[in-house]
Formats: C-alpha cells, sequence, structure tokens
C-alpha cells in the first residue's frame, strides 16, 4: 500500500450510500478504485477500513493505510455531486487529520463508476437536468441511437459535433424525432456570389424582326449569363456549352439562337431533354409562348409504341423531344428534315450509369446526321436545286447547372464553355432526422412557418417538397395545413399549369413534385424540403441534389433560401440500394460536384455501337470516335458479330429490332429465351422485371 500511496496524484471522494468511493489516479490513469466505510466516533466520522478492488474480489486495508495514502496525495477531490450532508461528513473526517480537500464539478456517471473526470463549463453537457463529461454524454447518444435504430457515421460524427457545442444532450436527441431547433438543425450556409457582366441590351441584339420584337416586349436587358453567350457568339452560330445555376436563363440562350436561325430560314431547332414530363412542358411552353411564329411538334420515347399518332410532324420549325425519342427516329431512318440548332437540355445526363452512354451515342449520331443532310445539301446546290432553306453547319448550345468539369467537358464537346456561377441570394442549409410519419409533421410547420413569413420583398415564403413517388406526393400534400398540391407527370398538362399559375400567384404555400420532375420545375419557392433523397429507386446524385436545392431563394422574391434535408436513420427505398438514407444524406451535402464522364461496360459499348452501324454503316467508328465516353469498338464489333446483331457492317433484322427497342444485349437474349420457350408475353416481361431488380 506505501508504494501505492507515493504514486498517487489525486484522491478523489465521492459519496457511495452510507460510504465512499475512493480513487486514486495519477497521469490520467487509475491506480486504484476502493470503498472508505466511515464510523461515527466523540471525536467525529473517522475511517473503520478500506476495500481495495481486486479483480473480482476485495483487499482489506486499515484505517491508517488510507490515512497514509490521504496524507501523501497531492491533492485531494471531493465530488460535486456528493450530497451536503454527505459532504460535510467527509469534510469532517479530513479535517480530524488535518487534510484539505477542495469540492470539484465532477462527472456523476464516471463518479458513480469510480472515475475521476472533473469537467469545467467548456466541457460540461447537460443530461436530463444534470452536468456529465462529454464521454459519458457520447455514450448516452449511442444508447439513445441504438433505441431509435440504426444511425451510419457521418450522421453520428454530426450529432458528436453538435453535443460539444451545444453542450446539451436533450436537444442534440429531440433532434431524432425531427425538432427544428435551427441552431442544431443548421448544417451551413451557402453565401450569396455576384459576377459583375455588364446586361446586353435586348434591341442591340440585331435578331430576325420576329424574335427581336418578341425578346423587346419582355425585357429591356439580357441576364448575365445570357449576355455572356451572345458576347461569345451564341447569335452567330457558335456551339456553346453553358453551365449556370437553376434560374439564371440558360433556356433562353438556346430559345434565341434556334428561333433566330428558323425565322431566317436556316434550319429547324431540336431542343431535346431527358424526360417526357419535360418535354411535355417546355412544347406547350414553346406554343404558348412561339406559336404565332413558328410551328411547333412534340417527339417523345412512347413514339416507339404508338408513333404518337399523328401528333409527331417532322415539318415542324421546333421539335421538342426526349433523348429517347429523337434517338429512335435515328435508328429507325426517319427524315428530320434540315437541322440548324440542336439544344440539348441538362447534358450532365451524360454522367449517368444508366442514361449516359445513350446521350453520348445520340448526340455522335445527331451530328452525323446534321453533316450528312449539309453535305447532301451542297451537292443539290452544286447541280442547281432549288432549296427552300439555307443549308449552314447546325449549331449546338448544351445546358446544364452542374457540371463538375465544366472545362474539359466543354473540349470534348467542341463547344466554348460559358460558365456563369454567380448565386443571387444566400442559402441556408438544414439537416434533422425523423421517419416516414414524423418527416410530414415536421414539414407542416416548416411550410406554416414560411408560408407564415414574408421577405422585405413582401412576398411570402413558399415551398418546393421534393419526395420519391406520386403516391407519396399525394399523402404529404393531403396532410399540409395549408394550401398545397402535388405536382408530377402523372397529372395532365392542365392540372400542372393550374398549379404553376396558383403558385406564381402565392395561392398555394407549396407544391409537393417528384424529384424525376425536378429538373423542370420553375416555381419562385424561398424553400426547398427533402422529404427524400431517391428519384424513384435511385438514390441522388451530388449533381440532382444540388440542382434541385438550388431552386430555393429567388432575387426578385426573397432575402435567402432555405433547404431542409429530412433524413431517416437506416432507411433504403428499395432492397438493391446499398447506402441508408443518412449515408446519403452527408454524402450529397460534403460532396463536390462530380465530373461528367461517360463510361461504357461491354453492354454499353455493344449497344451503342450497334446503333451507329443501324445510322451510319461503315462509317460507324468515326460516330464512336468523337464520343464523349472512351468506346472499346473492336471489342464491341467483335461482340456484335458474335451475337449475329451485324453482318459485316450492316445491321441484321434482329440486330434492327434490338437497337429499335432500345435492348441491352442481355435484355435482348432474355427475350429471346422467353421467346424460343414459348413463354407467354406478361411472363417473359415479370422476368425481366425481376431480373432489373436484383
Amino acid at each position: 500500500m506505501s508504494k501505492q500511496a507515493a504514486k498517487v496524484e489525486t484522491l478523489f471522494l465521492h459519496e457511495h450510500g452510507e460510504d465512499v468511493r475512493v480513487v486514486g489516479q495519477r497521469d490520467g490513469g487509475r491506480l486504484f478504485r476502493g470503498v472508505l466505510e466511515l464510523k461515527e466516533t466523540d471525536a467525529g466520522p473517522r475511517p473503520r477500513r478500506l476495500r481495495i478492488e481486486d479483480g473480482s474480489g476485495e483487499q482489506l486495508r486499515s484505517p491508517d493505510q488510507f490515512v497514509e495514502l490521504a496524507r501523501r496525495a497531492t491533492r485531494i477531490r471531493i465530488s460535486e455531486q456528493t450530497g451536503p450532508i454527505a459532504r460535510d461528513r467527509i469534510q469532517e473526517m479530513l479535517d480530524g487529520y488535518q487534510l484539505e480537500a477542495k469540492v470539484v464539478r465532477t462527472c456523476r456517471f464516471c463518479a458513480s463508476a469510480g472515475r475521476y473526470s472533473p469537467i469545467t463549463s467548456e466541457t460540461a453537457i447537460e443530461a436530463d437536468g444534470e452536468f456529465i463529461c462529454p464521454e459519458c454524454a457520447s455514450g448516452e447518444l449511442d444508447r439513445q441511437l441504438a433505441f431509435d435504430g440504426q444511425i451510419t457515421g457521418d450522421a453520428r460524427e454530426r450529432l458528436e459535433e453538435l453535443l460539444l457545442e451545444v453542450q446539451d444532450l436533450d436537444r442534440i436527441t429531440s433532434l431524432l424525432s425531427g425538432q427544428l431547433d435551427p441552431d442544431l438543425t443548421k448544417f451551413d450556409e451557402i453565401s450569396a456570389t455576384t459576377e459583375d457582366v455588364d446586361p446586353v441590351r435586348v434591341d442591340s441584339l440585331g435578331l430576325h424582326p420576329g424574335i427581336q420584337q418578341h425578346l423587346e416586349s419582355r425585357f429591356e436587358t439580357l441576364l448575365p449569363v445570357q449576355s455572356l453567350a451572345v458576347e461569345h457568339g451564341a447569335t452567330e452560330g457558335k456551339d456553346q456549352l453553358v453551365v449556370s445555376a437553376t434560374a439564371t436563363g440558360k433556356t433562353l440562350v438556346g430559345e434565341m439562337a434556334g428561333l433566330d436561325r428558323v425565322l431566317n430560314g436556316e434550319g429547324k431547332m431540336l431542343f431535346l431533354v431527358p424526360l417526357v414530363a419535360l418535354a411535355n412542358q417546355k412544347y406547350n411552353d414553346f406554343k404558348d409562348r412561339y406559336g404565332d411564329m413558328v410551328t411547333v411538334s412534340l417527339r417523345v420515347g412512347a413514339s416507339r409504341i404508338a408513333d404518337e399518332g399523328g401528333r409527331f410532324d417532322p415539318d415542324a420549325d421546333i421539335i421538342v423531344g426526349t433523348y429517347e425519342g429523337i434517338d429512335h427516329a435515328l435508328r429507325t431512318g426517319k427524315d428530320l428534315g434540315n437541322v440548324g440548332t440542336v439544344v440539348i437540355d441538362e447534358v450532365h445526363t451524360l454522367g449517368e450509369d444508366e442514361r449516359g452512354h445513350r446521350l453520348d451515342g445520340l448526340i455522335s449520331r445527331l451530328k452525323y446526321y446534321c453533316e450528312r443532310g449539309t453535305t447532301e445539301a451542297s451537292r443539290h446546290e452544286r447541280a442547281g436545286d432549288a432549296r427552300e432553306q439555307a443549308n449552314t453547319e447546325t449549331q449546338w448550345i448544351y445546358l446544364s447547372a452542374t457540371v463538375g468539369n465544366p472545362t474539359q467537358l466543354a473540349q470534348k464537346l467542341r463547344a466554348t464553355l460559358i460558365e456563369f456561377e454567380e448565386r443571387p441570394v444566400p442559402i441556408e442549409r438544414h439537416v434533422t432526422f425523423a421517419d416516414g410519419r414524423e418527416k410530414i409533421e415536421t414539414e407542416k410547420k416548416l411550410v406554416k412557418r414560411a408560408f407564415d413569413a414574408k421577405s422585405s420583398k413582401g412576398y411570402r415564403g413558399q415551398t418546393i417538397v421534393f419526395t420519391n413517388s406520386r403516391r407519396r406526393c399525394h399523402q404529404i400534400s393531403r396532410k399540409l395545413h395549408y394550401a398545397s398540391a402535388p405536382y408530377h407527370a402523372g397529372l395532365d398538362n392542365r392540372k400542372r399549369k393550374q398549379v404553376e399559375k396558383q403558385f406564381a400567384d402565392q395561392e398555394l404555400a407549396a407544391v409537393v413534385t417528384t424529384a424525376a420532375l425536378a429538373a423542370g420545375v420553375d416555381f419562385p419557392a424561398s424553400q426547398v424540403i427533402f422529404d427524400s433523397l431517391a428519384m424513384g429507386i435511385e438514390w441522388l446524385t451530388v449533381q440532382e441534389f444540388s440542382q434541385m436545392l438550388g431552386r430555393a431563394g429567388r432575387p426578385d422574391y426573397h432575402d435567402k433560401g432555405t433547404v431542409y434535408v429530412l433524413v431517416e436513420p437506416d432507411c433504403t427505398y428499395h432492397n438493391s440500394m446499398e447506402m441508408t438514407e443518412d449515408e446519403v444524406a452527408f454524402k450529397l451535402l460534403k460532396g463536390e460536384m462530380e465530373p461528367v464522364i461517360t463510361r461504357y461496360d461491354e453492354g454499353a459499348a455493344v449497344e451503342e455501337t450497334l446503333a451507329n452501324v443501324t445510322v451510319a454503316g461503315a462509317q460507324a467508328k468515326r460516330l464512336n470516335d468523337r464520343m464523349v465516353g472512351e468506346v472499346p469498338t473492336k471489342h464491341a464489333l467483335g461482340k456484335l458479330l458474335e451475337y449475329d446483331f451485324i453482318d459485316g457492317l450492316e445491321p441484321t433484322a434482329l440486330g434492327r429490332a434490338v437497337t429499335s427497342h432500345f435492348l441491352a444485349p442481355d435484355e435482348a437474349f432474355q427475350l429471346l429465351d422467353g421467346i424460343r420457350r414459348g413463354s407467354d408475353p406478361y411472363d417473359i416481361v415479370a422476368e425481366m422485371e425481376l431480373r432489373d431488380e436484383h
């Protein structure tokens, strides 16, 4: 015992029933732990004996050994959590031996477990009306997280940071039930940024009188990104990649260029988008806005089956189409006429796993089509044939709000980069945790809070709620306290127009929409709520997430934008999802914008090479070579020959069927196997769906 006594730096005493917990420490480590029994004497309380813990048993020590231990200790400390009566009793006992002790604030959890953990105002964490040390608070948080369900590293790390910052365990655990304490939910703030761009006056554009007068009736000057595009040749036929945040006016760049060329007889405009809903929306916008000047037609993916019942007019001045709709026309040899301008919206789709290679192939095939048309027109012109339209090189304008490698992508597309990074208003980003039921309760509060407030410009705060299914859109919309409406691709155009007008007139506090329609939603919202971080059964990408949150806050309406990410720990929406929603949330919030790179596996290479052979025959390798992604052409051609999809450099009947239906090779073989077995068509489709799920 004397050896132990000589080494004791701190002797810590804490109430333990009628006895006293005793802990000896040196250099932050515990030397021993035991219990001191006291007895009452005429001179006051005195040590009866000291029981030192020894493995699963105890060693008994005499009262004199405790006194020797206390006298040799550098300091004696009594926990503040020891009750007043017990504290006075311990102090009286020490006074009897002329031993000085100081009362210190310690962690009760530690003291009860035989650890000395002094805490200060900087380290004390409040928990259920008392103060404990950070380590014990972290343990209590872990127990709460285990009770509520699993939570991943990034989410737990975020809660740990907040715990140390606010020093209140109860406030932190309240976040797990969707509480909206703004000091806790705030993740960060994206500052407003401005770029000094001299605006181009609309009356100086010198466009065809039709579009010139139309623009002058709407604007006096162009927005900054539009001005930059015009200064770099957008209205002079220059190819451009325009990268700018949502709601900065990118689309008008393509409209100005395309309509000017249409009206000057320099070829029609193709305006291409990734989704049918967006194509329908843009088709109606063009008809409403420019229908008195030009004819507008629609070409979407459904044309593969029904050929649109005569709705598609290849002779129209403007063809609005989905990528797949236009690609189907090329793969099946349809004539799109003389194309003067191609506008490809959401060009960052090139980086998506499922659709990227198809857009890459479409661009190459469409360029081949346009070049071939120009070459044939030149031949006719040399032969003296009359032409209704002048034939010039097609202009290509690519639009995106989110590209991580804009310079590299512009080089790949052989286009001038127009990049505008202004964010007119700051955006606050918040994170809180809630399950599916709690999310709707949280959304009610957020929508109400926003709509009850007005900006300095006099506008109420309105909300876009993004979720992952049409059914969920209606479920949320029905339960919000203030007027709201679902808005998704399943609604007819009349209903969508009605919702847009009601929102613009501030008659709706919120719209609840699917993430799939995010790219085309143009509501002047101050607040965006992510009810889900999935698009259907796929997690959002950093690009998609950034584009969607960019809908929050408009400079003419709001002082700032607000984004709330509602996270359900340990949640997935489909068994194919490897990550959980809390993992995805912090990946998206911390994520760098991903570079747009088109990657080819064997199936994608075979599919695009077959389409290029179908469209261009012997020129297929040239089409492959100029695609954004690296296509292993020789290997793909070998597979096409092996699969009997081509004969030489011509598609076989099987190859034409496969490419016209956008089938990957494994899908084609599964269909063929089912047909050869005589399986019912519905059974074949069901098998393919099951395979896709796995």
